[in-house]
């Protein structure tokens, strides 16, 4: 299984998604992740950048509403805590789950 983790420069919250999905990845030797800068809009449009940070498994982003747009922005997540950065790590294992 390959993630791709995209983002842009200055992301506050790509690091701590870059860490649940390094934990992730530690106990399943079957998937690979990969980062990835996005630096144009250009490129965002090409890779379906939906804001930093995105996730995306085997070239699905599990996370991304009907219609979302492309853009260099920072996104958010909704979790049972509320709106943050970064997916939880149930989050990403149940998505994992799904594909």
């Amino acid at each position: 299984m390959d993630i791709t983790l995209l983002y842009f420069e200055g992301c506050p919250s790509w690091k701590v998604t870059e860490e649940r999905l390094a934990i992730i990845a530690a106990g399943r030797p079957d998937i690979t992740v990969t980062c990835h800068r996005v630096e144009t809009i250009d490129e965002a449009h090409r890779v379906g950048f939906h804001g930093s940070p995105s996730i995306l498994i085997d070239g699905i982003d599990p996370f991304a509403d009907a219609g979302a747009s492309v853009a260099l922005t920072c996104r958010l997540y909704r979790t049972p805590d509320g709106l943050s950065g970064a997916p939880t790590l149930e989050q990403l294992r149940a998505a994992l789950a799904h594909t």
